[in-house]
């Protein structure tokens, strides 16, 4: 990931712009006399910004120790994080120094801090000084980062294409077993049916002998009722005899 691309050099650009706007805005504080209207104004401006900046540096700071847990998930080395500390330590030095000026600055003893402050400033490197430096310290590391990020891309996609590959196979045996309860169902399904229709089969013999029956008794009457089931009995004994005690 180039400087232009990567999220860090991005915020650090605008903290650089606003650090570099400190400069004039001391300027202009530097040269208001004490006791003027604008002096508070300019001061409370002033110390805005730099509470402003000293938050943009701490948020970059805690996206640096987050990098810091785990340097190769985000592609860079020891190195560059310990470049990346450097410059969040100067910035929020400068803008200390700032703000520590401004709140001193009174009278003979703020002209001394003024100018203390403005050397400190000087000292900043400005946008396209760190940038100068970038390519000189960490441009020659560009093409093995972006060997490394197109070795590490590569891994991701070996890895991806595997688990879909298993993915694959598993929704494979899935359908396997889906087929085969299906066509396990389907026989299930024609064993009901037919036993059902023999069921129905079954019922209308019985209510066809029922019937026969029913007009036997009333044909036979109360005498043929009696004689039917004193032979029923003897042939129940009969039965029961032959089975159990023979």
């Amino acid at each position: 990931m180039s400087s232009a691309q990567d999220p860090f050099y991005i915020v650090k650009e605008e903290i650089q712009d606003s650090i570099d706007k400190l400069q004039p805005a001391f300027h202009k504080w530097e040269r208001i006399s004490p006791g003027m209207g604008d002096q508070a104004h300019v001061t409370k401006e002033l110390l805005a910004n730099c509470g402003s900046i000293e938050w943009q540096v701490d948020e970059l700071e805690k996206a640096v120790n987050v990098a810091a847990k785990d340097p190769a998930l985000y592609g860079i080395d020891e190195a560059e994080l310990e470049r990346r500390r450097r410059w969040t330590s100067n910035a929020r030095t400068q803008v200390r120094n700032v703000k520590t000026g401004v709140l001193a600055g009174k009278g003979t003893a703020g002209a001394g801090n003024a100018s203390e402050v403005r050397r400190e400033l000087m000292k900043m490197p400005n946008s396209n000084e760190a940038n100068r430096s970038y390519d000189q310290y960490g441009g020659r590391d560009d093409d093995g980062f972006v060997q490394s990020e197109s070795d590490r891309q590569m891994l991701l996609i070996k890895q991806q294409d595997e688990e879909l590959d298993e993915l694959s196979k598993s929704v494979e045996r899935i359908g396997g077993v889906g087929l085969t309860i299906h066509d396990e169902l389907v026989a299930q399904e024609r064993i009901i049916d037919e036993l059902g229709t023999e069921m129905d089969s079954t019922k209308n013999r019985l209510d066809f002998v029922q019937k026969k029956v029913g007009m036997v008794m009333k044909k036979a009457g109360a005498k043929g009722q009696m004689m039917m089931i004193c032979f029923l009995l003897v042939l129940f004994i009969i039965l029961f005899v032959l089975v159990f005690l023979t």
